[in-house]
């Protein structure tokens, strides 16, 4: 029988995404490019654990790479950072097609945001794609939150920009380190997934491997 993709090769691996069998070349080249893999996929997983041995370069050309993070900032705002993340892992467990790269075109884009505010300059743009804008929009309520509960209370340092705008580039670059860039990879959600274990409203998703 013939992979289900090329129609050329011999179909050697059943694919759960798709349903029927396909080659291991396709399996290679079209697993989270064309092929939106479940989790669970054996392939898939056996795939990640290669890539964690096998770290990728990020672009030179990636944007907020110049940015220099001072040293404690995660350590000092570790609760926001905790929300910020939470946040997303939420947004994305009632979003089954959200991706790592929605979620870094919205990180990049609040991060760009805060750093005009941070220099006195009120412009925001928010990203155009339906997708990472809802996830920009949510984060800003949160940060909105954040400062009005810090506002209530006197004794309450007020969070600065400046600030955000740092946790927002760490954030960002560890996005681009947890995932692996093919446009369907959801590695870095279920990285920040995996920070909450316990919580039940980012339950996992039921398994979408097709039974053969």
């Amino acid at each position: 029988m013939s992979c289900a993709i090329c129609e050329k090769r011999k179909a050697e691996r059943f694919c759960p995404a798709k349903g029927e069998k396909i080659c291991a070349v396709c399996c290679g080249t079209e697993r989270e490019v064309t092929i939106d893999c479940p989790s669970d996929c054996s392939y898939l997983i056996s795939a990640h654990r290669y890539e964690d041995g096998h770290q990728r370069s990020v672009p030179a050309d990636t944007p907020l790479l110049d940015v220099k993070i001072p040293q404690d900032i995660v350590y000092t705002h570790q609760q926001l950072m905790s929300a910020l993340a939470f946040s997303i892992a939420k947004f994305c467990a009632v979003q089954p097609t959200a991706v790592d790269a929605d979620v870094l075109v919205a990180i990049q884009a609040l991060a760009q945001t805060y750093k005009t505010l941070s220099a006195g300059i009120i412009y925001e743009k928010p990203p155009d794609a339906p997708l990472p804008r809802e996830l920009y929009a949510a984060l800003i309520t949160l940060i909105s939150e954040i400062k009005k509960q810090q506002g209530e209370r006197a004794s309450a340092a007020g969070l600065k920009d400046a600030e955000l705008f740092y946790l927002l580039v760490f954030l960002y670059r560890m996005g681009l380190l947890r995932t692996n860039g093919r446009p369907r990879s959801r590695r870095f959600i279920e990285f920040l997934r995996g920070q909450f274990p316990q919580s039940p409203e980012l339950k996992r998703e039921e398994s979408r491997i097709i039974v053969p």
